[in-house]
């Protein structure tokens, strides 16, 4: 499968998913693009495909030589140290790019959508996967709703607020054969805690790439005992085998700064539901 991965760099787990897809047989990656695309993050960024042996891959960002720290300390207790470098192009650029190269490319999208602002496209897009969105009671039957959602049908979503505009146009005016979004009312379930990290201890030998992960959370967790939420890796798993969740077809919906969803048919756009945890952990560790 050939993915385009868009990240951003406030929340570890967007670098995990970076290690992930390049340590899993089912991916090849073909490109990565950062928002908003710093030196430093684009320098992290290439430290992980050179540990990882994808130096090739190219790095596209949103706003190149952007003078504004947006990598942590813990990057450097994980990595080491690494020097700030150039993107390849800007983002959206290298996404049309790639998309040129390979027509049946997937997109993952763990970041606000500002790199497809300016994306313009000869041919519908394969498949978009993001993680973002919102589905509320009028979508999620009752069975399945997380206690923190329930009774909302509106809630405000990261990754969509942080490019509103750009998220209305990919979900509404980009011709896109497939939507699958891995939304806040699924994704929020999901953490990778002591017992996952017990399990990825059994299979970080696969890769340098799970090898990195297991570095990474083992930092995390010395620190945050409860867990930390796998809202990016859950949505590139996802990518990989879809029935890890439940989908509806949904026309999404903004009202004010908040996020929802409709049933609806002919949108080619499905949110989720319900995500089997045993089936993502089995996915994610190659189990």
């Amino acid at each position: 499968m050939n993915v385009l991965f868009d990240m951003e760099t406030g929340d570890p787990d967007d670098a995990v998913t970076l290690c992930f897809l390049i340590a899993h047989p089912a991916v090849s990656l073909r490109a990565v693009t950062v928002t908003p695309g710093t030196d430093e993050q684009i320098g992290l960024v290439r430290h992980i495909l050179k540990v990882t042996e994808h130096s090739d891959i190219p790095v596209g960002s949103y706003r190149p030589n952007y003078d504004k720290n947006c990598v942590s300390i813990y990057y450097r207790r994980w990595l080491g140290n690494f020097e700030s470098a150039s993107p390849d192009d800007e983002g959206h650029k290298i996404i049309r790019q790639t998309l040129d190269e390979y027509p049946d490319l997937t997109l993952i999208t763990g970041a606000p959508l500002t790199n497809f602002g300016s994306l313009e496209v000869s041919q519908p897009i394969h498949r978009w996967v993001a993680q973002g969105g919102f589905a509320g009671d009028n979508v999620v039957p009752p069975q399945y709703r997380l206690p923190k959602f329930n009774g909302l049908l509106f809630c405000p979503t990261y990754n969509f607020n942080g490019g509103p505009k750009q998220a209305l146009k990919m979900l509404n005016e980009v011709p896109i054969n497939e939507r699958l979004l891995v939304s806040k009312n699924v994704c929020h379930g999901v953490v990778y805690d002591l017992d996952f990290h017990k399990l990825l201890a059994t299979q970080q030998h696969i890769h340098p790439g799970y090898e990195l992960i297991y570095k990474g959370m083992e930092l995390y967790l010395a620190k945050n005992r409860a867990g930390k939420k796998f809202h990016d890796p859950l949505a590139a798993c996802i990518a990989i085998d879809p029935s890890i969740c439940l989908f509806k077809e949904v026309k999404l919906l903004r009202k004010g700064g908040k996020w929802g969803s409709e049933p609806a048919e002919g949108t080619n756009t499905f949110i989720s539901i319900y995500a089997d945890q045993d089936k993502f952990r089995q996915t994610f560790l190659q189990l």
